[in-house]
């Protein structure tokens, strides 16, 4: 058994770790709205640290470079849109394509610096953040395919036909943070009908894929 001094001995490592982990979460919130209006290219290390009012090597200790500080930014933001946008898995089929529908879009709405750079890859071109951009679009498909179907296992017809929705919405999407011109509950139903189409456009191709019956929208 350990003495109270060994089990105390591990108290401050922990704590350690606590605060690191804050640290390094605090500078990937700053960096989200850095690179979502700069590019990558055009900031340099001292810049960033200079934006983010820490020493530049505390950036290099938690990321080893401005390249993984830069994925790790990316990175964090599609966990979050991913794991908002795949919640209520206890719900109906439809009702869970709608509750997606509506998690992508308050996930947009609430964090438009980070919805930009996943979608758009930031300013400029990089196509490591585009591969990842990719498995997101993957992740969504899954999702609908899920909600839809009840399963993962898709033909390549439905995948094509899901992942062209899920570009339409990135797009649609994008318009909509710049020009709010419509209520969050009429896009959510607009984008559900537009799938609704899509999914029955899917089963006149494919009568192994039936389309989930329409439903309203969950309050």
């Amino acid at each position: 058994m350990k003495s109270s001094q060994q089990r105390g001995a591990v108290r401050p490592q922990a704590r350690g770790t606590d605060r690191s982990l804050a640290r390094r979460a605090e500078l990937i919130a700053i960096g989200r709205k850095l690179f979502a209006d700069t590019s990558y290219d055009t900031l340099s290390m001292d810049d960033i640290a200079r934006h983010a009012q820490v020493a530049k090597g505390l950036i290099y200790y938690y990321f080893k470079s401005k390249r993984g500080y830069y994925l790790a930014i990316v990175e964090d933001s599609v966990a979050d849109l991913v794991t908002s946008a795949a919640a209520g898995l206890d719900l109906p089929p439809v009702e869970r394509v709608h509750r997606t529908i509506d998690r992508y879009l308050r996930y947009a709405e609430q964090n438009q610096a980070a919805y930009r750079t996943i979608v758009s890859g930031g300013v400029g071109f990089d196509a490591q953040v585009h591969a990842i951009r990719d498995g997101v679009r993957e992740a969504i498909v899954t999702t609908i395919a899920e909600g839809a179907y009840g399963r993962r296992d898709i033909a390549a017809l439905v995948r094509t036909g899901l992942l062209g929705w899920v570009c339409g919405v990135e797009g649609v999407t994008l318009d909509w943070i710049d020009r709010p011109v419509l209520p969050r509950d009429t896009m959510c139903d607009l984008l559900a009908k537009t799938l609704g189409g899509t999914l029955r456009a899917i089963e006149e191709l494919d009568p192994a894929y039936p389309a989930p019956p329409p439903a309203r929208r969950p309050i």
